[in-house]
């Protein structure tokens, strides 16, 4: 009966053990817009969802996809929240920016030059189509 009671208690403490590692969580979000408001809304997002899940022991991967417009936001010298996204590459392992290689292909051949991204920043093929992609992988689509 002994045996019972200390199997029954190891099986209990490795149960509350697993409960206690958190759950992995995964979110994206999508700007489109060369709109420092936007884009300061899905930085505001990616922190609170950030410290929101820290605070519950659990995880989270945030991806950040612009394209179109909202490309602007992740440019040195266009985006007025440079300062912002430099600071939060540099504090945040979690999140990840994603530029859309179609508006950078356009805008590089329009400024006749490769246009820069901020450091950090990967070019996914098609913004829309890594927003789709990180769906079907199961994130959390966001849309400031």
């Amino acid at each position: 009966m002994k045996k019972m009671l200390v199997s029954a208690a190891l099986v209990a403490m490795s149960t509350c053990g697993a409960l206690a590692e958190g759950v992995a969580h995964h979110v994206a979000i999508h700007v489109d817009q060369n709109d420092p408001q936007v884009m300061n809304m899905a930085l505001n997002n990616a922190v609170n969802v950030s410290t929101y899940y820290a605070a519950q022991g659990d995880t989270v991967e945030i991806e950040l996809v612009a394209y179109g417009p909202g490309l602007n936001m992740l440019i040195p010298g266009r985006s007025p929240v440079a300062d912002r996204i430099e600071t939060m590459t540099l504090g945040m392992d979690n999140l990840a920016f994603s530029a859309c290689g179609n508006t950078h292909r356009r805008m590089s051949e329009a400024a006749g030059e490769e246009v820069p991204l901020f450091d950090g920043v990967s070019i996914t093929p098609s913004g829309v189509v890594r927003l789709i992609e990180l769906q079907e992988d199961g994130y959390a689509y966001i849309r400031p």
